[in-house]
């Protein structure tokens, strides 16, 4: 009988050893992580900005160097003198040519127009050009007016005298 038992636990074991095999949950087949998503296209690159040139100095003066500039500025002149007008300029981007137009508009001091020159440059990073007047017979004395133009648009005047 003993053995019988012992036929019979061992039986019993192995019936449920089988129901716990038989009613264990199946794994689930693993899901696969959403599709990563893609990185943004790139922004496109911007537009690249124009650049622009102004008129940052004038000076007046008698003479002028090797390097275009007036070797020394005054606002006083005799009559015989040449007036040189050395009109500094610089662009946004130094590597850049800006096309454009400078004028220089000499007026006397009743408003009369002395002398009027607009010349087409090409400017490149800090540069400077030149006007000047003259008059053999010499300038009447009195108060004058120097206008730089660029592009059509007066960006500086100077006031200067012949005594």
């Amino acid at each position: 009988m003993i053995r019988n038992r012992t036929h019979l636990a061992l039986a019993a074991a192995l019936v449920a050893s089988l129901a716990v095999v038989g009613c264990k949950k199946k794994e689930e087949p693993a899901v696969a992580p959403p599709p990563a998503a893609s990185e943004p296209a790139p922004m496109p690159a911007p537009a690249p900005v124009a650049a622009t040139a102004s008129v940052t100095g004038v000076d007046l003066g008698t003479a002028v160097g090797a390097d275009m500039k007036v070797t020394a500025p005054a606002t006083t002149f005799k009559p015989t003198d040449t007036i040189f007008a050395a009109v500094a300029t610089s662009t946004s981007d130094p590597m850049a040519t800006v096309p454009g137009k400078l004028g220089a508009k000499w007026s006397f001091q009743d408003g009369q127009t002395v002398n009027e020159e607009t010349v087409d440059v090409n400017l490149t990073g800090a540069g400077v050009t030149n006007f000047k007047i003259s008059k053999p017979d010499g300038f009447p004395t009195g108060k004058y007016k120097l206008e730089v133009s660029q592009d059509g648009a007066v960006v500086q005047t100077r006031e200067f005298e012949v005594k």
